[in-house]
């Protein structure tokens, strides 16, 4: 591989890691900020972290709309990460949940412009005899970011709301700059439309039916998303908020550090068994996380985690193959977020239902995502 694109995409993997970092920092900060200080209920909570992923499903897809008038636009991306960095100064000014929503719409749209752009970018100039793998490695300096990010807010605990957000900015700003001299660097490889295949030539897998399996997957997962898994996993284990994000990191370590082995199965031709094993597994995930043991509680996170990580790459790796490949990894982060606001605003919704005692003592918010789980297997049968 060429010199100045190996750089390049070394450079999009180092952007993962700082800007999860700086995103994954700020994300139970918020959360215990709205909840604690501003006294919001878990309702209003799903509304503050659900009208993120809103704003970054639709700005996802002009995204792709925009990179196709153009592959300079891709440097629009760059400016959106450094522009979080100021957006998320507005936190500690906010005085009432809805604020914090208003923040939250922002910092969607932000990002729903700056992170299908870069995996756009990555699995565009990436050898597709390596792409599942190279894009799974990116995702995975995303969660040692992920991880680190919840122990760096728990060491930042007695810091302070205001120089949380400070440091979180700082992170941004330069993800952005690395951004840029990436995609300096990978210009000449950067292809965002193609003339449309002829004859029999397609993706391996149908584009449409992968984004109805995203779309569910994305339902289905929303509880691992966001504020509402923090708040979700220390009132349901009474953990404090140091432990329970440093947990969390965990979980979400773990299920991307095992992923890589399920995108390596992808580059070698099983792309339908591994859409197949992420979807079982996605499925079954809430059921378990709705247990209230923690066994089962982090089993069930780990799963949803493990799942749509190893999702995440291999979806990426189908639509790089489609002619408007920019549009369709725009259009799957758009529809995989817009199903995350449904999933997240129904568990925010059921989550005063309160739980079912038997045998074991069964969360009903989570058991409502059971019609999804099914609808999910269903999709992934007519698969092919």
């Amino acid at each position: 591989m060429e010199r100045p694109r190996l750089v390049g995409i070394a450079l999009l993997i180092v952007s993962a890691f700082t800007g999860t970092l700086a995103f994954r920092l700020a994300t139970p900060a918020i959360a215990f900020y709205t909840r604690d200080v501003l006294n919001a209920s878990m309702l209003s909570v799903s509304i503050v972290s659900m009208s993120f992923v809103l704003a970054r499903a639709f700005s996802s897809v002009f995204g792709g709309l925009m990179l196709e008038r153009g592959k300079k636009l891709v440097y629009v991306g760059a400016v959106a990460m450094m522009l979080n960095g100021l957006a998320v100064q507005l936190y500690p000014l906010t005085s009432t949940w809805v604020q914090v929503a208003g923040i939250k719409l922002l910092n969607g749209f932000l990002n729903g412009l700056g992170w299908p752009m870069a995996q756009f970018v990555i699995a565009v100039t990436t050898p597709d005899e390596i792409r599942a793998r190279v894009t799974s490695v990116y995702f995975f300096f995303g969660s040692i970011a992920s991880l680190l990010g919840n122990y760096v807010y728990a060491y930042t605990a007695g810091w302070g709301f205001s120089s949380q957000m400070w440091l979180s900015s700082a992170f941004f700003l330069l993800t952005g700059l690395i951004m840029v001299g990436s995609y300096a660097l990978l210009s000449g490889w950067i292809v965002p439309k193609r003339k449309a295949p002829r004859g029999t030539e397609k993706p391996s897998l149908d584009p449409r039916r992968i984004l109805i399996i995203a779309s569910l997957m994305a339902v289905i997962v929303a509880f691992t998303s966001g504020e509402i898994t923090y708040i979700y996993v220390s009132e349901t284990l009474g953990l404090d908020k140091a432990t329970t994000a440093t947990l969390v990191g965990w979980a979400g370590f773990l299920a991307t550090l095992l992923s890589y082995g399920v995108s390596w199965m992808a580059d070698m031709g099983s792309e339908r068994g591994t859409v197949v094993l992420t979807s079982i597994l996605a499925a079954v995930s809430p059921l378990l996380a709705a247990v209230k043991t923690a066994p089962t509680v982090f089993l069930g996170i780990f799963l949803a985690l493990f799942a749509f990580q190893s999702f995440r790459p291999i979806s990426r790796k189908v639509l790089a193959s489609y002619h408007r490949s920019s549009l369709a990894i725009g259009g799957v982060n758009g529809v995989q977020n817009l199903s995350t606001f449904v999933g997240g605003m129904l568990f925010g919704l059921a989550y005063s239902l309160g739980e079912l005692h038997g045998v074991v003592t069964l969360n009903l918010a989570l058991l409502s995502f059971l019609p999804v789980s099914a609808a999910l297997l269903w999709e992934t049968v007519k698969l092919k």
